[in-house]
């Protein structure tokens, strides 16, 4: 990005919104704000600002005073039962804070989103692999496109411009967010561990050997900024993934080996039934090894990991449009794991090797 950018980031305490202000706050002459409707820190030099972006009234209270806003990144999302209620809801919040920043700002020059694999209907079955951006849409209701949709009409006439990105099971550092696979798998091995178990994956024997692909949270912080910056992406929607595909079989291993850990044969075992105790024995383990008091309902999202590890079909989606763009930054998964780990002990929330 060139000087002089002012960004929002919707969503900040989330996987991905985070990881976008760390990297978005690491640009010279960025100021970059952090929203979110919880408090937690953020990477330094980032602002925070505690907002409830469903209500505008409060989004206009909160964000009213910036006046020179050039960029929106839009990593909010909010939970609901129904596809027609979530749809609502996270079209709503997206609208308001549109609304606002258009009322104030007359610089707005780019909304970046992130969708995902829902947008291919990872969440519903099986689908056509590897899935491009050109793909024909699903039946509604789905915010994804309903948000796409906003945008694309409130974008006429402007001088603004949007970038979808749409990564599958984004993994970096956050407390609190409820697809964090890379979580969910540290902090069940860390349990499995201090048991005495094997770390056995918990998911069906045919999930274990389909394909799968994720994306690192650096990695969509980085398209996110290159989207931001460059004129080929806008108005266009990109397939972010680390660029490589696997098979959990040939995966789970390696990541025992990072752990120091045995492993036995898959045996699909409900994380959100069998994890549903295991507070007392986190508590413990935090006393133990003098970890960061994190709250055990906050850490992982068990039934977040239940769905990943039965999707019993691949996923995979083509990144040829990002990468004929111009966007070519790519990481090894297994290096990501790696790296996550290791962040994660240095952070005192895993516990160190043995």
């Amino acid at each position: 990005m060139s000087t002089k950018n002012v960004v929002l980031v919707a969503g900040a305490h989330g996987v991905s919104g985070r990881a976008a202000t760390l990297h978005l706050s690491a640009i010279p002459d960025v100021s970059v704000y952090g929203l979110s409707r919880r408090s937690a820190p953020l990477p330094a030099g980032v602002i925070p600002i505690s907002v409830d972006l469903l209500n505008v009234a409060n989004v206009r209270q909160q964000l009213g005073a910036i006046k020179n806003v050039t960029h929106i990144v839009f990593g909010a999302y909010i939970e609901r039962q129904s596809a027609a209620e979530k749809s609502e809801v996270n079209v709503a919040i997206l609208k308001n804070l549109l609304d606002v920043v258009e009322e104030t700002s007359t610089l707005l020059r780019h909304v970046t989103f992130y969708q995902g694999g829902k947008a291919y209907g990872a969440d519903l079955g099986p689908f056509k692999t590897p899935a491009r951006e050109d793909d024909p849409r699903l039946m509604p209701p789905n915010f994804y496109y309903d948000q796409e949709d906003l945008l694309r009409q409130s974008q006429q006439g402007k001088e603004w411009h949007w970038t979808a990105l749409r990564p599958e099971a984004v993994c970096g550092f956050a407390v609190g967010n409820p697809m964090n696979l890379a979580m969910v798998i540290a902090i069940y091995a860390v349990i499995s561990k201090e048991l005495g178990l094997p770390l056995r994956f918990p998911g069906t024997e045919k999930a274990y050997r389909s394909l799968y692909q994720i994306t690192s949270a650096d990695i969509l912080a980085k398209a996110t900024i290159w989207a931001g910056s460059n004129e080929v992406a806008r108005n266009k929607i990109f397939n972010i993934t680390n660029g490589d595909y696997f098979r959990w079989q040939h995966m789970w291993p390696r990541i025992a080996k990072m752990l120091q850990m045995e492993i036995a044969d898959p045996v699909p075992i409900p994380l959100a039934v069998y994890m549903a105790d295991k507070r007392p024995l986190w508590d413990a383990i935090v006393r133990k090894y003098n970890l960061q008091a994190i709250p055990y309902d906050q850490i992982a999202s068990w039934a977040f990991g239940d769905f990943i590890f039965n999707s019993e079909f691949d996923n995979i989606t083509s990144t040829i449009k990002a990468r004929r763009a111009g966007f070519h930054d790519c990481i090894d998964t297994e290096d990501m794991f790696t790296n996550f780990f290791a962040d994660l002990r240095e952070r005192r929330i895993l516990p160190p090797l043995s």
